[in-house]
């Protein structure tokens, strides 16, 4: 068996996103650490990272389980940004291998959770909680309720941030919160816009994605909405000192966001033509929070 195919199945080009989160929250302790003489631990954020790496190729390959014993693999139209890794249809793996490399990872990033919640506080038990349920519930139950992009908003956007942060400061606080939440919204973003190739499969799978209850039109619409919602909600925090004033470094990304919602909002009916607006999207998603964590480390230096 090939390592490539192994390490194709976890959908290495998501787990992108993990870095950045990694990054963002790592930054906003770093920050606070350097204005208020705290203290910063490398280590803790290394292997938080790994954890969070972890947790992330569960959820992804535990997807690609789920979604090839449903169904949905056989009838989606894949593109760079849905439709699954693509290793199981042609078998080039077996589902049951999937399924454990998917289980294992999970497992395995449990004892790193273990050691924080031991080392740093039970208040970070909750957080892990939370998480776990989004990966393990994630694709046979939670995306058959009627609204699944909460699910990878809270448990692969705002949560990991905040992981970051009480991993290196034992505490969470109302700045670090508020900073978490544009990732919250632009992850729930990331997977909204990429459900629309998929809604039909994901239909005759029996989920319940926004754009399958809302239909296109108003999945769209509250895309686009929300994404505006994410920046407003960058100039707010900084407007009521809640966010440093480097943080709206973020806003430079504002043309990719702009050409995600024209493209979603005109081609939503269309697979290939939605595709530049995906992309555009993921670029939106990726950087905007890697410059606000850019933010955060020029206010800690300069602010």
């Amino acid at each position: 068996m090939k390592l490539k195919t192994w390490f194709l199945e976890t959908r290495p080009q998501f787990l992108l996103l993990s870095v950045v989160l990694a990054f963002l929250g790592t930054s906003i302790a770093w920050k606070e650490a350097r204005t208020y003489d705290g203290e910063f631990y490398l280590g803790y954020a290394l292997l938080a990272f790994i954890g969070l790496l972890l947790c992330h190729i569960s959820v992804n390959v535990l997807n690609d389980y789920f979604d090839y014993k449903s169904g949905i693999d056989m009838e989606v139209k894949r593109t760079p940004f849905s439709g699954g890794s693509g290793i199981l249809p042609p078998a080039r793996l077996k589902p049951t291998q999937v399924f454990w490399f998917g289980l294992i990872s999970f497992l395995l990033a449990i004892p790193i959770g273990v050691y924080f919640v031991i080392t740093r506080g039970w208040l970070l038990l909750p957080l892990l909680l939370v998480g776990a349920i989004c990966i393990l519930l994630y694709t046979p139950f939670l995306t058959r309720l009627g609204w699944t992009e909460w699910a990878p908003g809270v448990g692969m956007g705002a949560l990991p941030v905040l992981g970051f942060y009480f991993v290196q400061t034992a505490t969470y606080t109302l700045p670090a919160i508020i900073a978490s939440i544009p990732s919250g919204i632009l992850v729930h973003n990331l997977l909204l816009l990429n459900e629309f190739p998929d809604t039909e499969a994901d239909k005759k799978g029996g989920r319940k994605t926004l754009p399958i209850v809302m239909g296109k039109a108003r999945a769209s619409v509250t895309y686009s909405v929300l994404t505006v919602v994410a920046y407003l909600w960058i100039v707010g925090a900084v407007v009521l000192g809640l966010m440093p004033v480097f943080s709206l470094i973020a806003l430079l990304t504002l043309p990719f966001a702009i050409k995600a919602i024209r493209g979603t909002l005109k081609h939503r009916e269309e697979i290939n033509e939605l595709v530049p607006a995906m992309s555009n999207n993921v670029l939106a998603v990726l950087l905007t929070q890697l410059l606000l964590g850019v933010g955060y480390i020029l206010a800690g230096f300069i602010g």
